[in-house]
């Protein structure tokens, strides 16, 4: 059976994508909030490099801000073309989950 974490690889950048939406955040808070919607098996250490990854991409932009516990924390806010992406994954999830659950549950045309 395959792993669930490898099944997840092509879908959490539209997750993050989705909750960088809500808002500015850091990527303990982004930890805690895919922790939050059931996604237990990720870490901080799964997410920065793909948020490193978006960043070049254009698809988030960064700002440093102090911390009142510690080291200045650099929080992400999607840019347009992140807020495009989430719009075009959007589109791919809800065909792709209904072409999924139509074979689950034998459901053809």
């Amino acid at each position: 059976m395959a792993d669930t974490t490898q099944m997840l690889k092509g879908i959490l950048d539209g997750c993050l994508l989705s909750i960088i939406k809500e808002g500015e955040i850091y990527g303990y808070e982004l930890a805690a909030k895919l922790e939050s919607y059931g996604f237990h098996s990720f870490s901080e250490g799964t997410i920065y490099p793909l948020l490193l990854r978006m960043q070049k991409e254009g698809l988030v932009s960064t700002t440093l801000r102090k911390s009142t516990a510690g080291p200045k924390r650099k929080y992400y806010s999607l840019t347009e073309k992140g807020e495009l992406e989430l719009e075009q994954f959007i589109n791919r999830w809800t065909q792709l989950s209904s072409s999924v659950n139509n074979v689950l549950n034998k459901r053809g045309n």
